[in-house]
């Protein structure tokens, strides 16, 4: 079958197209055939060994998103039949409670193979079952991204309707969190970077966006949106630069869910407002499966439709991962198997 992997040294050199020989289903073992995957920007870090040891070893399947159908079950499988339209779970490991470091070093995409593969075999405990309102690409864009948006504002917070919720940006966490703290009934602010970005997020049902460009004090511009009260839950996906002026703009108790460091992992901030407003910081790294199963119940009763900026062809892996990191796209960019 035909793959994707990193082989010989790291590096995106290395990536290339190859193959594997057809995996065989063992005991509560399920094969899915691979319909499409989705990129992250870590899937842009992993061919450089970024995550170091937590990276896995050579030869490696890279892309940590995907959908696929079952074709064939082991013995013992009862929670997915042949047939079944299923997501591989992004932390094959954490099927409910708290994380601790077995649970978050069991990812797809590395250490573990991920997505770009034509067949994946994995146990029963790690697949999901996808709404059928969902295409393909949207499917697959599900086990990262929008499980992140998720827990950040149900299991990182508790986000109810009334509260104000600032998002940073329009990647794909980002739009995620805009459709479903509106499905949860808040009010939305949302900071981007271009006037045509502002009226795309509107209309996923943005209530109000700072173009963070021609305003660069955007804390200072989100008073009067809260009428000074600050908001109840920030994501953040900025870091280094955009940290202090969210400390600025959270209401005293508040929580910030701390997502991405795109603009640097540094602590350049007084922790002053951190200690005397009882701000909580709050590290989301996706989520487990009873929380994805639960983001599915509610996109199926909601009918919430993932954005999905292009769609590349298998073979063109490395001109997707060249797309996503130039920052062009608005929503997510997939590839069909």
């Amino acid at each position: 079958m035909r793959v994707f992997q990193i082989e010989g040294d790291w590096g995106m050199d290395h990536l290339k197209l190859s193959q594997r020989p057809e995996p065989q289903a063992g005991p509560g073992q399920v094969l899915v055939r691979m319909k499409a995957s989705s990129l992250n920007y870590r899937d842009l870090v992993v061919p450089a060994r970024g995550y170091g040891n937590y990276t896995g070893t050579l030869p490696l399947i890279p892309v940590s998103d995907g959908v696929g159908v079952v074709c064939e079950v082991g013995a013992g499988v009862s929670r997915v039949v042949v047939g079944d339209r299923v997501c591989p779970t992004y932390f094959q490991n954490w099927v409910a409670g708290e994380p601790d470091l077995e649970r978050l070093t069991q990812s797809l995409g590395g250490p573990i193979d991920g997505t770009m593969t034509e067949i994946m075999c994995l146990s029963e405990q790690g697949v999901v079952k996808v709404p059928a309102h969902l295409n393909d690409a949207q499917a697959a864009s599900l086990p990262c991204a929008a499980l992140t948006a998720w827990s950040a504002l149900t299991t990182g917070s508790s986000t109810k309707a009334g509260d104000r919720v600032l998002i940073q940006g329009c990647g794909g966490v980002a739009l995620f969190a805009v459709q479903f703290a509106k499905l949860l009934g808040a009010h939305v602010t949302v900071i981007t970077s271009s006037d045509e970005r502002m009226a795309r997020v509107r209309q996923l049902g943005a209530d109000a966006v700072i173009n963070y460009r021609a305003v660069p004090e955007w804390a200072k511009a989100t008073r009067e949106i809260t009428a000074g009260r600050g908001y109840d839950l920030i994501v953040e996906l900025g870091g280094e630069k955009t940290l202090p002026q969210s400390l600025r703009c959270i209401r005293p108790g508040g929580t910030i869910a701390m997502i991405g460091i795109l603009s640097g992992s540094a602590m350049a901030t007084s922790l002053g407002h951190i200690i005397t407003r009882q701000v909580r910081l709050q590290g989301v790294t996706v989520g487990h499966r009873d929380g994805f199963e639960a983001m599915l119940r509610a996109m199926g009763q909601y009918k919430v439709e993932p954005v999905v900026d292009r769609i590349f062809a298998f073979e063109e892996l490395k001109e997707a991962m060249a797309y996503l990191q130039s920052g062009a796209q608005f929503g997510k960019v997939c590839l069909a198997h």
